[in-house]
């Protein structure tokens, strides 16, 4: 129980791995915060959550796309809790295209949430933990966001932006004991890897030196360690999660 009574915020947390690494903080104490736009799913997740045993707090139709919409979202954590200790920004979109083919509007709505929306997030809740002097915000970003992807212009741009970012408020919120990091995960078991042909997938893990792909509860495990006091040293780093896929 070592996040006893933590006030933990995953956004996107109603599925996938956003779920997943919610649902490990909760198991381990916390008081875990939704934020999704996705209502019947977040209330499905809080209610799977608690009849287990576990502490959650749903925020439904929180738009990370919007500054006002994350104030009114974070008021009501700290209405209903005073803090919030951990924040870990795992809400993001696809819509993959390649350079030629890729909208504008495809390239701005990805963008939109997939970094405005971890600006959002972490402009306001870092305003409270520097009051608090003490916090733990962790970027999810991917593996494409170092190696770039065909076919992910807009994805790729957002995810190597964050680790960018993950370093400059690692600089900047340091002094106030708040330790910032980054997650890059690469290949991992959700609905996307599945809708994957099986013949690509094979070809995929057999380049793995790990011989599989990630669980979303490899990420979420990663995810606790960055946010426990066994890592309160370290800051600004972004770690490769891929099994060693990218090893070459």
């Amino acid at each position: 129980m070592k996040f006893k009574d933590k006030i933990t915020l995953v956004t996107g947390s109603a599925r996938g791995i956003g779920k997943a690494i919610l649902t490990k903080f909760v198991e381990e104490g916390a008081i875990g915060i939704i934020w999704d736009v996705q209502t019947e799913l977040a209330q499905k997740t809080a209610q799977e959550l608690t009849e287990k045993g576990g502490k959650v707090f749903v925020v439904t139709d929180v738009d990370v796309r919007s500054l006002d919409s994350v104030e009114k979202a974070t008021e009501q954590v700290l209405k209903q809790y005073g803090r919030i200790d951990i924040l870990v920004n795992n809400a993001g979109i696809l819509r993959d295209a390649s350079l030629k083919k890729m909208t504008a509007e495809n390239w701005q709505a990805v963008l939109d949430v997939n970094l405005t929306g971890v600006f959002n997030c972490a402009k306001v809740v870092s305003q409270v933990m520097t009051e608090q002097q003490y916090g733990k915000i962790i970027n999810i970003s991917s593996i494409v966001g170092i190696t770039g992807n065909f076919g992910q212009s807009n994805y790729v741009a957002a995810k190597a932006a964050i680790v960018g970012l993950t370093k400059t408020w690692a600089k900047e919120l340091g002094r106030y004991n708040i330790n910032v990091n980054a997650v890059a995960p690469g290949a991992i078991d959700t609905e996307m890897f599945a809708s994957v042909p099986e013949d690509h997938r094979k070809a995929f893990i057999q380049k793995i030196p790990m011989g599989r792909i990630g669980t979303p509860e490899d990420i979420a495990n990663l995810c606790t360690f960055l946010a426990s006091e066994e890592s309160s040293f370290i800051t600004g780093q972004t770690i490769i999660a891929d099994g060693g896929g990218t090893l070459g």
